[in-house]
């Protein structure tokens, strides 16, 4: 574990970006708007998280239930991310940061899976940080969907029911080329995971901010961290004398 200023430094990091609505609402402006701001909090965020040497950093930006808020907020959302591909890539690139897609893409638009393609190819050698977009993900969904495939591969002989283990799980998952998250964070003022990484958490440290995620920045990631530096984990054993 990486140490900055004697504080221990998360490997992992994932975020619930949560807050965009409302930072937007309490502003007197539409709810896209609070989403594009959101933006620069990612860019802002990502540079911290870079600089105090985390590894990888994950951020929950569209859940499969989010498909239910208004099409036009849905529809504005993805076109955002489309934008953002363009706008933001060469500066990932030339940050070193390796941009990854972690989710279900078959109910992707043609054209958000092509951004996604664009991103995830030309931000491949990037080496300093891995950036996980969960895009169209739950937790539930990853799950149910990995033991459809584990009993497809049962019937077809290729694996037995008892060989199942918790690493065969882990290894199924959107998430198996990634560690688990040593911290998560929510933003917003909500004390709920909201169906993000309910596997890969079991033992990460939680943290819960009140504040808006467009208005989340350096200090506040380092309020975090600092916080997770002064935990202790035991993950299920005692605590050593």
């Amino acid at each position: 574990m990486a140490t900055s200023n004697n504080i221990k430094i998360p490997r992992h990091i994932a975020i619930i970006m949560d807050g965009n609505g409302r930072w937007a609402q309490q502003r007197g402006l539409e709810r896209p708007e609070g989403h594009i701001a959101g933006v620069e909090a990612v860019r802002r965020v990502l540079k911290a998280a870079a600089q105090e040497g985390v590894e990888y950093l994950t951020l929950y930006t569209f859940s499969t239930e989010n498909w239910g808020r208004p099409k036009e907020e849905v529809d504005g959302i993805m076109e955002l991310f489309c934008k953002s591909v363009v706008a933001e890539t060469p500066e990932l690139k030339a940050q070193g940061v390796r941009a990854r897609i972690m989710g279900d893409r078959s109910a992707l638009s043609e054209k958000v899976n092509h951004y996604i393609d664009r991103i995830e190819s030309e931000t491949a050698e990037g080496e300093r940080i891995t950036l996980i977009f969960a895009l169209n993900y739950s937790s539930r969904h990853e799950i149910t969907e990995t033991f459809k495939a584990m009993a497809q591969r049962i019937e077809r002989g290729e694996l037995k029911a008892e060989d199942i283990t918790a690493d065969t799980i882990s290894h199924s998952l959107y998430s198996r080329d990634y560690p688990d998250p040593d911290l998560v964070i929510r933003t917003g003022g909500e004390y709920r995971l909201s169906n993000f990484l309910m596997w890969q958490s079991a033992y990460s440290e939680l943290y819960f901010s009140p504040t808006l995620w467009p208005d989340f920045d350096k200090e506040s990631l380092r309020e975090a961290i600092e916080a997770y530096g002064g935990r202790q984990r035991r993950f299920g054993l005692v605590e050593p004398k």
